[in-house]
């Protein structure tokens, strides 16, 4: 049986398909409800969660951050840095194949980091230092710079939204604003687009030649192994009914269990919940600059004034012991953290704002404020958005849509009234939003810039110089004056931070802690 499951998954590779065995085929499968559906499957083209998820599922990254932070080799088996800092050397493991049989070369590589550096926010900022990447042969790399950054090392490690997951050369010289129709990886799982129907399961399967490296796993890095034979996401909307088919046994594991749920969920003998600073994340109300009234900044500057944190929090999460009112644009308790400039921001001061739109000449432009109804944790996000506005003197139209509708229409730059938008609520997990180049939202490079595109030299000067800064203390203060400038311009307004447990049966072993949702070294026991 064993040599036949690799038989029929070898023929699915080659025929160019990562397609799944039969599931009478499976020894082990792990059910799982996720906090969204599938429907978009190129990483590198949207930041969506569950997209990266996805992709962690299915492909591999030359570094990863293990549970302290610190990089590590994933698919490099080791890295060199020149003296003068101005170079680095990759060179890759033994025994990397994508899915398709074929050996992951240095080619493949190259081809992916600048894919990736296209669409990413640290690594538009990380390609400004290169001056080239070159193969040396076919395991061995370069990266050469024009002047020293940290930027490399921290790029390619970057353990969420946008990741650099690694793909077939053939895949990653896909126009990075058009979605790829391939999805050979070279990850643990082996996507099964055939088993894939979007709104009922996505299903993955144990890549048989998946080499994983040694180490135990750690955070994001370490050893990958998939000890699972078959995991299938299933579509389960409703939070309730998800967590009765958690106790139940009909399903494993629930990523994003609803808040409100916890206390019943606690007194289930057969249920774990888990908890971790690691799955904190930070609510943000993002506008589009491009288009009216948002193109204005001294607009914009209103929101800080008609936005409170705790009505956000209290909406979405509402138990006390999992939310944090933080005014900190780079996450309460972590080192870049500051609430320099907030003394009088985010305190629902409706008559101030009602002043700054008067002083900004505010027209009446109604807002179009895009809704997501299909997540718990951001459902309650945009009502409450639209209530402090309405009450600051905006005029809003809340339209509401999936999140997977959303996603897709938020990368449209097409007026409000034309199918685009002008705002919208979103979460980031920690490891996302803790310094001003990594935090997409505060790029500000225009064209180049994610979904509102803002553009604004000073904001794109500091980070700039943030790059460049080794010395923390100095790299404090530049962060500082990052958050000054985005108060002033207004790319962003945090929202507060929450934690998101997970839960699972208690026969689900070896769940990774980690920034992400991760199924190595996950198994079911008896």
């Amino acid at each position: 049986m064993h040599v036949l499951r690799k038989a029929i998954l070898a023929a699915a590779c080659t025929a160019g398909l990562a397609a799944a065995t039969t599931p009478a085929l499976a020894q082990t499968t792990l059910r799982a409800v996720m906090h969204s559906d599938l429907k978009i499957l190129d990483p590198i083209w949207t930041t969506a969660y569950i997209v990266r998820n996805h992709g962690y599922m299915i492909y591999d990254t030359l570094l990863a951050q293990d549970e302290k932070g610190v990089v590590q080799p994933q698919m490099v088996e080791k890295y060199e840095t020149a003296p003068d800092n101005k170079s680095y050397t990759f060179t890759l493991r033994d025994g990397l194949l994508w899915h398709d049989g074929q050996p992951v070369t240095s080619e493949d590589c190259i081809a992916s980091i600048k894919r990736w550096a296209i669409k990413d926010s640290l690594g538009q900022k990380m390609m400004t230092f290169v001056d080239s990447i070159a193969a040396v042969d076919a395991k061995t790399f370069t990266i050469k710079l024009k002047e020293p950054t940290g930027l490399v090392l921290l790029g390619l490690s970057k353990p969420s939204s946008n990741v650099p997951f690694m793909m077939p050369k053939r895949v990653a010289e896909t126009d990075p604003n058009k979605q790829i129709k391939d999805f050979t990886g070279s990850g643990p799982f082996v996507f099964a687009r055939d088993e894939w129907k979007p709104g009922d399961k996505t299903v993955y399967v144990k890549f048989d030649k998946y080499k994983p490296r040694p180490e135990p796993p750690s955070g994001l890095a370490g050893g990958k192994v998939a000890k699972l034979d078959r995991v299938e996401w299933r579509a389960i909307s409703d939070a309730q009914q998800a967590l009765n088919a958690l106790s139940k046994g009909e399903i494993d594991f629930v990523e994003q269990p609803s808040h409100d749920l916890l206390g019943t969920l606690k007194k289930d003998p057969n249920v774990d919940i888990v908890a971790s600073p690691m799955l904190k994340a930070q609510y943000v109300f993002r506008p589009n600059t491009l288009h009216k009234p948002f193109d204005n900044p001294k607009i914009r500057q209103a929101l800080w004034y008609a936005f409170n944190q705790e009505d956000f929090l209290m909406a979405t999460v509402g138990d006390e012991n999992y939310i944090q009112p933080c005014k900190a644009l780079f996450i309460c308790d972590t080192p870049l953290a500051t609430t320099k400039g907030m003394d009088a921001l985010l305190t629902s001061n409706a008559k101030k704002a009602q002043e700054l739109l008067k002083d900004a000449g505010y027209d009446g432009t109604p807002v179009v404020l895009m809704h997501s109804t299909d997540l718990k944790a951001l459902t309650n996000l945009a009502p409450v958005a639209k209530s402090l506005m309405e009450k600051a003197g905006f005029k809003v139209d809340m339209q509401s849509m999936d999140w997977q509708t959303l996603v897709a229409r938020r990368a449209k730059k097409d007026p409000p009234d034309a199918g685009g938008w002008n705002a919208f609520l979103t979460a980031w997990v920690t490891a996302d939003v803790m310094n001003p180049v990594s935090t997409a939202y505060v790029n500000a490079a225009c064209d180049k810039a994610s979904f509102g595109w803002p553009c604004d030299a000073q904001l794109e000067k500091l980070r700039d110089d943030f790059a460049r800064e080794t010395d923390p203390a100095k790299q404090k203060a530049i962060a500082e004056a990052v958050q000054l400038r985005v108060i002033e311009y207004t790319p962003e307004i945090p929202l507060g931070e929450y934690v998101q447990p997970a839960a699972m049966r208690k026969n689900v072993k070896g769940f990774v802690i980690a920034p992400v949702p991760v199924f190595w070294n996950m198994e079911i026991t008896k």
